[in-house]
């Protein structure tokens, strides 16, 4: 069985439970980088490279990696959520809120070229 890679940047239609669409974003997090680093470091196949003043503790670096995403799409931090990876530097992050229906490919092309025009 050959399994299908993780994608940087996709579309999760809404489940019966949360009733919202989101996309996800795969990112791998650098806590402690210098604030003039904060940002989108890359973007690849796989993930998004994300550096954060903000150290890994008690939920900070995550509150940050919640602050840039929500900048640099321009949308509200409460529509940005770690779902997966808490306490890891691997995090899948959701947006919410974003009315990708009938567009998928659209919506995912738009966020990813935010994300790499973004890149520093």
């Amino acid at each position: 069985m050959i399994m299908a890679s993780k994608q940087a940047v996709r579309f999760v239609a809404a489940s019966t439970k949360s009733g919202l669409d989101s996309i996800h974003l795969q990112c791998h997090v650098k806590p402690g980088a210098s604030k003039q680093r904060e940002g989108i470091a890359a973007i690849n196949d796989e993930a998004v490279e994300l550096c954060v003043a903000a150290t890994a503790r008690e939920g900070e670096a995550n509150k940050a990696v919640r602050d840039v995403i929500s900048d640099i799409l321009d949308v509200p931090k409460s529509s940005v959520e770690v779902v997966k990876g808490q306490k890891s530097r691997d995090k899948t992050i959701a947006i919410f809120g974003i009315d990708a229906r009938g567009n998928e490919q659209g919506c995912i092309a738009k966020i990813r070229k935010q994300l790499q025009e973004s890149a520093k």
